[in-house]
């Protein structure tokens, strides 16, 4: 009985991780992402250490399997890795991070607190501090945080003052206590949770009526280029000089009516210094029209190949990508794994981080703090490199995951840092979802993905710091510390 009733959890967790997904983009089921977490919650009652590793890694497998199968689309397709390599290899990725849920809910129920008030603390604070080890924890996978379900909710409001930890912490805090009154099914349990819903929406609507950032100046004349290029296109010398004279071209008819002219990673398929002549041509038509043409493209110093963003016009400014990604960008153990499948010999593939004490670009519009693709999903990244910008801009090419709902995520992740900042983000994709989003972090203007066209739209730059921008992830961390604290005081006045 005790097997079929194990067996019964372990299902309910692999269904329940598989739902989480559901809450983020393009579903946005909001309520199933906190659904899951309630489902997790309540499958580990009452189970030991080693059951309750198992039941969270289950459950993570469900969790991460459905939330990042995309990252399948670019081992197959662009990897040309075979689908059953390529199916295995996913499910490797999944599994292994996996394991951090597995030692999430281990943790928990190693301790197994008596009270419904402590389980909710524990297992609160535990989920938010392993959201916050993704973000580092083997060069960071920040993805999949429950904080970006709130994002179009009253919730929200939150998110300038405690960040997406912080709205983490909101959010599986109300999933464990609507569990817990479940459970329970009394009056004062009900009314203690339908006062919880009320001030945490309530109060997330009053401060979303606050402005921690100003506006400054006047608006500015954005030209957001998505030439929706295919990626074996992109790399193929043959199409060199279409690609060129397509951009140079677009630059002659935005330049003119544009402040700032967007192009997306990888726009030009050569190194910075293997076209001296084009990129001349580019700044006198930058330089002749009082306008920024920034693009992405690979650039090379000192032996080192960088993933860059390039500001051309009065000046050339440069900045280069820090956050890289495994595989795509750069390859763990290399001499072991270059050669053994095209997967580990993708393209552009043998970067170098950039430096840390450069993360501004100036232009005509002012100084715009830069990111390349996967870089705007670290919050606390974006935070430092924000302060002393007053436009936020992101490039990337999500080409790599075709019709799955990877760029979708990667969007929504997007502007919830302009939520987090209140500054605007400008946002050009190869082939989408190319968009600016206001300071509120709702889409001002936006393309269609897989279509070749360009978003003219006006950007307001902004200037001050929300609280976040100030002190980061330390709030939402330190409210999941005082947690821990209450349940361990709690736990030794139940010994004596």
């Amino acid at each position: 009985m005790a097997t079929k009733h194990f067996v019964q959890r372990a299902l309910l967790c692999l269904v329940a991780g598989l739902a989480f997904t559901l809450g983020l983009s393009p579903f946005d089921l909001k309520l199933a992402s906190i659904a899951s977490v309630g489902c997790l919650f309540l499958a580990i009652q009452g189970q030991g250490w080693r059951q309750g590793a198992l039941l969270g890694w289950i459950y993570g497998v469900g969790f991460f399997g459905a939330g990042v199968s995309w990252v399948y689309v670019s081992i197959h397709i662009y990897g040309q890795a075979p689908v059953g390599l390529a199916a295995a290899l996913t499910g490797i990725f999944c599994s292994g991070l996996a394991l951090l849920t597995g030692v999430q809910t281990a943790l928990f129920c190693a301790v197994q607190p008596r009270d419904a008030l402590s389980r909710v603390a524990l297992f609160t604070a535990l989920w938010v501090v392993f959201e916050w080890v993704r973000t580092w924890f083997l060069t960071g996978f920040p993805w999949l945080f429950i904080g970006y379900a709130a994002i179009d909710t009253p919730i929200e409001g939150w998110a300038p003052v405690l960040g997406v930890l912080g709205v983490s912490l909101i959010l599986v805090s109300t999933a464990c206590a609507i569990a817990e009154a479940l459970t329970v099914k009394t009056r004062r349990s009900a009314a203690y949770l339908g006062l919880w819903l009320l001030i945490i929406m309530s109060s997330g609507l009053l401060i979303k009526t606050v402005e921690w950032t100003q506006k400054l100046g006047a608006e500015n004349s954005v030209a957001i280029y998505q030439p929706n290029i295919a990626i074996k296109e992109n790399w193929d010398r043959r199409n060199a000089q279409r690609f060129l004279s397509d951009f140079y071209d677009h630059a002659v008819t935005h330049a003119a009516l544009a402040d700032l002219v967007v192009w997306p990673e990888g726009a030009l398929p050569f190194y910075f210094d293997q076209a001296p002549g084009y990129i001349t041509q580019l700044r006198e038509l930058a330089t002749e029209n009082g306008a920024t043409i920034i693009t992405g493209m690979p650039t090379r110093a000192a032996g080192q190949r960088f993933n860059s963003i390039v500001a051309i016009g009065d000046d050339l400014e440069t900045y280069n990508k820090q956050k890289l990604v495994p595989f795509g960008e750069f390859v763990p153990w290399e001499s072991q794994l270059r050669g053994l499948i095209s997967f580990f010999d993708m393209p552009m593939s043998n970067f170098s981080v950039g430096d840390s004490r450069h993360q501004r670009l100036n232009t005509v519009v002012g100084p715009l703090a830069p990111f390349i693709c996967y870089e705007i999903v670290y919050p606390d990244f974006v935070a430092r490199g924000s302060k002393e910008s007053n436009i936020l801009i992101t490039i990337s090419n999500d080409a790599w995951f075709g019709t799955s709902h990877g760029p979708h995520q990667h969007f929504q992740m997007a502007r919830y840092r302009a939520l987090e900042l209140q500054k605007p983000l400008v946002r050009g994709a190869n082939n989408g979802i190319t968009a600016l989003v206001d300071f509120n972090g709702d889409v001002a203007a936006q393309l269609p993905q897989f279509e070749r066209d360009t978003l003219r739209a006006q950007v307001q730059p902004r200037t001050g710091l929300t609280p976040y921008a100030q002190l980061g992830n330390w709030p939402a961390l330190l409210i999941s510390l005082l947690f821990l604290a209450f349940v361990i005081i709690k736990a030794q006045r139940h010994r004596r």
